[in-house]
Protein backbone atom coordinates (compact mmCIF):
# COMPACT_ATOMS: atom_id res chain seq x y z
CA UNK A 1 0.00 0.00 0.00
CA UNK A 2 1.51 3.34 -1.02
CA UNK A 3 1.56 6.44 1.17
CA UNK A 4 -1.12 8.10 -0.97
CA UNK A 5 -3.32 4.99 -0.65
CA UNK A 6 -2.98 5.16 3.14
CA UNK A 7 -3.92 8.84 3.19
CA UNK A 8 -7.00 8.09 1.07
CA UNK A 9 -8.04 5.16 3.23
CA UNK A 10 -7.36 6.67 6.65
CA UNK A 11 -9.20 9.97 6.25
CA UNK A 12 -9.51 12.43 9.09
CA UNK A 13 -13.13 11.40 9.59
CA UNK A 14 -12.21 7.71 9.97
CA UNK A 15 -9.45 8.55 12.44
CA UNK A 16 -11.81 10.82 14.43
CA UNK A 17 -14.37 8.01 14.66
CA UNK A 18 -11.66 5.56 15.75
CA UNK A 19 -10.65 7.93 18.53
CA UNK A 20 -14.19 8.31 19.91
CA UNK A 21 -15.87 4.89 20.16
CA UNK A 22 -19.16 5.01 22.11
CA UNK A 23 -20.03 2.46 24.80
CA UNK A 24 -16.51 1.19 25.40
CA UNK A 25 -16.15 -1.40 28.12
CA UNK A 26 -18.12 -4.41 29.28
CA UNK A 27 -21.53 -4.84 30.92
CA UNK A 28 -21.63 -6.38 34.39
CA UNK A 29 -24.67 -8.57 33.60
CA UNK A 30 -25.13 -8.96 29.85
CA UNK A 31 -27.97 -10.98 28.41
CA UNK A 32 -25.81 -11.82 25.40
CA UNK A 33 -22.09 -11.69 24.65
CA UNK A 34 -20.09 -12.38 21.53
CA UNK A 35 -16.40 -12.08 20.66
CA UNK A 36 -15.41 -11.96 17.02
CA UNK A 37 -11.91 -12.00 15.54
CA UNK A 38 -10.66 -11.19 12.05
CA UNK A 39 -8.12 -13.94 11.34
CA UNK A 40 -6.09 -11.96 8.80
CA UNK A 41 -5.29 -8.96 10.99
CA UNK A 42 -6.10 -10.22 14.49
CA UNK A 43 -8.64 -7.48 15.23
CA UNK A 44 -11.19 -8.43 17.89
CA UNK A 45 -14.49 -6.99 19.06
CA UNK A 46 -16.40 -8.22 22.09
CA UNK A 47 -20.01 -7.10 22.44
CA UNK A 48 -22.19 -7.31 25.55
CA UNK A 49 -25.85 -6.38 25.35
CA UNK A 50 -29.19 -6.60 27.07
CA UNK A 51 -32.40 -6.98 25.10
CA UNK A 52 -35.75 -5.67 26.28
CA UNK A 53 -38.77 -6.54 24.16
CA UNK A 54 -36.42 -7.67 21.40
CA UNK A 55 -34.55 -4.37 21.24
CA UNK A 56 -31.09 -3.46 22.49
CA UNK A 57 -31.54 -1.62 25.79
CA UNK A 58 -27.96 -1.79 27.10
CA UNK A 59 -24.76 -2.16 25.11
CA UNK A 60 -21.01 -2.18 25.62
CA UNK A 61 -18.10 -3.11 23.39
CA UNK A 62 -14.44 -3.92 23.84
CA UNK A 63 -12.66 -3.05 20.60
CA UNK A 64 -9.11 -4.07 19.77
CA UNK A 65 -8.93 -3.40 16.07
CA UNK A 66 -7.30 -1.36 13.35
CA UNK A 67 -8.55 2.17 12.69
CA UNK A 68 -11.12 0.88 10.20
CA UNK A 69 -12.49 -1.67 12.66
CA UNK A 70 -12.56 1.00 15.36
CA UNK A 71 -14.38 3.44 13.06
CA UNK A 72 -16.94 0.75 12.21
CA UNK A 73 -17.49 0.00 15.92
CA UNK A 74 -17.90 3.72 16.58
CA UNK A 75 -20.52 4.06 13.84
CA UNK A 76 -22.45 1.08 15.18
CA UNK A 77 -22.17 2.32 18.76
CA UNK A 78 -23.73 5.65 17.78
CA UNK A 79 -26.98 4.02 16.64
CA UNK A 80 -27.31 0.56 18.21
CA UNK A 81 -29.52 1.34 21.20
CA UNK A 82 -33.16 0.59 20.38
CA UNK A 83 -32.31 -1.59 17.37
CA UNK A 84 -33.32 -5.23 16.96
CA UNK A 85 -31.42 -8.18 15.52
CA UNK A 86 -33.15 -7.90 12.13
CA UNK A 87 -32.06 -4.27 11.78
CA UNK A 88 -28.47 -5.19 12.66
CA UNK A 89 -28.51 -8.04 10.16
CA UNK A 90 -29.85 -5.78 7.40
CA UNK A 91 -27.16 -3.19 8.18
CA UNK A 92 -24.45 -5.84 8.15
CA UNK A 93 -25.59 -7.24 4.80
CA UNK A 94 -25.81 -3.75 3.30
CA UNK A 95 -22.32 -2.94 4.61
CA UNK A 96 -20.97 -6.19 3.17
CA UNK A 97 -22.58 -5.40 -0.19
CA UNK A 98 -21.21 -1.84 -0.07
CA UNK A 99 -17.70 -3.16 0.47
CA UNK A 100 -17.68 -6.26 -1.71
CA UNK A 101 -20.24 -5.54 -4.44
CA UNK A 102 -19.95 -1.74 -4.80
CA UNK A 103 -23.44 -1.36 -3.35
CA UNK A 104 -24.77 1.79 -1.71
CA UNK A 105 -24.13 2.65 1.92
CA UNK A 106 -26.54 1.08 4.41
CA UNK A 107 -29.81 2.93 4.99
CA UNK A 108 -30.36 5.26 7.93
CA UNK A 109 -29.59 5.08 10.77
CA UNK A 110 -26.55 3.11 9.59
CA UNK A 111 -25.80 5.48 6.71
CA UNK A 112 -22.69 6.80 8.46
CA UNK A 113 -20.88 3.74 7.11
CA UNK A 114 -20.52 5.62 3.82
CA UNK A 115 -17.27 6.99 5.25
CA UNK A 116 -15.82 3.50 4.75
CA UNK A 117 -16.48 3.38 0.99
CA UNK A 118 -12.74 3.93 0.26
CA UNK A 119 -12.07 0.57 1.98
CA UNK A 120 -13.77 -1.26 -0.90
CA UNK A 121 -10.42 -1.59 -2.64
CA UNK A 122 -8.80 -3.22 0.42
CA UNK A 123 -10.47 -6.62 0.75
CA UNK A 124 -8.05 -7.60 3.50
CA UNK A 125 -9.73 -4.93 5.70
CA UNK A 126 -13.35 -5.98 5.14
CA UNK A 127 -13.44 -8.58 7.94
CA UNK A 128 -12.27 -6.01 10.49
CA UNK A 129 -14.93 -3.54 9.33
CA UNK A 130 -17.68 -6.17 9.69
CA UNK A 131 -16.57 -7.41 13.14
CA UNK A 132 -18.64 -5.11 15.34
CA UNK A 133 -21.90 -5.85 13.53
CA UNK A 134 -21.10 -9.57 13.40
CA UNK A 135 -20.53 -9.62 17.17
CA UNK A 136 -23.65 -7.59 17.90
CA UNK A 137 -25.83 -9.85 15.74
CA UNK A 138 -24.53 -12.95 17.49
CA UNK A 139 -24.93 -11.40 20.96
CA UNK A 140 -28.51 -10.44 20.11
CA UNK A 141 -29.37 -13.99 19.08
CA UNK A 142 -29.93 -15.10 22.68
Amino acid sequence: MSDSDLVKLYSGRILALAADIPHLGRLSAPGGTSRKRAPLCGSTVTVDLVLKDGRIAEFAQDVKACALGQASAALMGQVILGRNQAELTAAREALRAMLQDNGPAPAAPFDGYEVLIPARDYRNRHASILLALDAAIEAASV
